[in-house]
This record gives C-alpha cells, structure tokens and sequence, in this order.
C-alpha cells in the first residue's frame, strides 16, 4: 500500500487537533507543528470538514476542531476523507472484480489485504496515536523485527 502525502498530512493535522482538546487551532499553527504546507492543508482541512471529521470556525477567534471524540474517530475514517476507499484495484472495489485462468485467485488476494488494512486503521483511533496507546494487535505487528524490514 502507498501512503500518499494527502493521506498523511491528513492523519498528522487530525492527530494535532486530538492532542488540543482546548477550543480551535489555527491552520498554520497545524501547518507549522507538523510541516504540512498551508495551502495544501487547507484543502485537506476542508475534506476533513465536509466529511463530518472537523469543524470549522473564522476570525480571530476561530480555527479547526474535532466534531467527535478523538476516541471515536479512526485513522481509517480520516484516509476515507481525503483519498476514498481504502483498498481500490484500478479505481474498482476488489469485490467488482474478476479474474480468470491462473490469476483466478487474486480477487481473494485482494480482498484479504483490504481486511488486514482494515484491521489496523479502523481499529485505530485519533486518540490511540495521540496516546501512543495503540491497540495490542497494532503494537504487535509493529514490534515485529521483520515488519521493519524494506521489500
């Protein structure tokens, strides 16, 4: 899977606003606290807003927010904001897919890895990462010796 930089800037500034429970935080005070550039998180801010994941408000006074809990918004849910689905074959959903002959099997493949991505990201929360209490299945992947090994 490639994590693109919308993605995650996303989870990063959703991450900083967990961690800032206090009223609403200005977009380069984000920008700034997690290098993100201005412009484009703005734009990602905005996803994030229309898809119910923050709130907004301008002038002096004004900032972003969470709209929910930090312990109820998944890291799955924040990518789903600013990219859509999170396993596409082609721009596809794997279940539309079929393959015939020797790849026959690779739809299966594919559905299973949408699983195993779901497994970590949904089960996630903004609050986990802020915590760094990550879900016990989540830490144990991680701690794998071979997980930090590039292929």
């Amino acid at each position: 899977m490639r994590v693109s930089a919308k993605a995650d800037y996303a989870v990063r500034a959703a991450a900083e606003l967990a961690a800032s429970p206090d009223g609403p935080v200005k977009g380069e005070r984000l920008a700034d606290s997690q290098d993100i550039p201005l412009q484009f998180l703005e734009h990602i801010l905005l996803d994030l807003k229309h898809s119910g994941i923050v709130r907004a408000r301008r002038g002096a006074k004004g900032g972003y927010w969470l709209a929910k809990p930090a312990e109820e918004v998944s890291i799955a849910e924040v990518i789903r904001a600013v990219e859509g689905p999170i396993a596409h074959v082609q721009s596809a959903p794997p279940e539309s897919i079929t393959y015939t002959g020797s790849a026959k099997e690779l739809q299966n493949v594919w559905i299973a890895v949408r699983a195993s991505l779901r497994e970590v990201l949904e089960s996630t929360s903004l609050a986990d990462l802020v915590s760094g209490e990550l879900p016990e299945h989540v830490r144990e992947l991680a701690d794998d010796k071979d997980a930090w090994q590039p292929r």
